[in-house]
């Protein structure tokens, strides 16, 4: 059973979180014409979120965009979050952009932008529309760039640490927690995975104020341990 936030907690908004994705991605896969291209290190991310393909010259896809119609071509862009830590069940979310490729300048069919007509985030928590204006709009968590390191060094040199913070949850987390790994974190919280025999549940512990950056993050996790009770929160999964 899952629990979804309550929206009154600080948290990033849908549009926050697929700009975070982006931020952090290095591959993604591309959609066209019912054919899909896995690319790596082959997209920039601009100012705005505009995301921009550079394909490698001489391969299957770069003759597609050679091909491409003057008006350019209907497109998908799918990219998937993983936890960078051995956590079961990995994928966080899974963001795709829709919409239409154009030459990124005029003339220059090497490189290609995506002019966004539709956003789709899905979580465990369902599956989210972001308006494209929001999607402009929003910029990505401060942490989004940092967050593989902060959660890996987590994991690795302080889980004593990660099971002092389990066990803020007191008696509402269920017992028989056979490990507890750092899943996620942004600004405004940590979250750990508590895994069972069968199944998991995740629990999003509140940071007393905003972290700006990877000090202020670990300082804000030290901090967990001393502040109120009341100020943490939990979901199940």
């Amino acid at each position: 059973m899952r629990v979804a936030p309550s929206p009154a907690l600080p948290q990033q908004t849908a549009a926050e979180q697929v700009r975070s994705v982006l931020a952090r991605a290095v591959s993604l896969s591309l959609t066209l014409d019912g054919r899909t291209y896995d690319l790596l290190g082959a997209h920039t991310v601009g100012a705005r979120g505009r995301i921009t393909l550079h394909p490698p010259a001489d391969t299957p896809l770069s003759d597609h965009f050679s091909r491409a119609p003057l008006g350019g071509l209907e497109a998908r862009i799918d990219l998937t979050d993983i936890a960078p830590t051995a956590l079961r069940d990995r994928v966080r979310a899974r963001v795709a952009l829709t919409g239409r490729l154009v030459p990124a300048a005029p003339g220059d069919l090497g490189s290609l932008r995506l002019d966004l007509a539709r956003v789709t985030l899905r979580t465990g928590t369902g599956v989210q529309e972001v308006a494209p204006g929001a999607y402009t709009l929003a910029a990505p968590d401060p942490l989004a760039l940092e967050e593989a390191a902060l959660l890996t060094h987590l994991a690795d040199a302080h889980a004593d640490l990660v099971s002092d913070l389990v066990v803020l949850a007191g008696p509402r987390l269920p017992h028989g927690v056979l490990r507890a790994l750092p899943l996620a974190i942004d600004r405004h919280a940590v979250s750990l995975r508590c895994e069972y025999g069968e199944g998991h549940c995740d629990l999003r512990l509140l940071f007393p104020g905003e972290a700006r950056d990877a000090a202020e993050a670990g300082d804000m996790v030290r901090r967990l341990l001393t502040a109120p009770r009341c100020a943490h929160h939990h979901d199940h999964h």
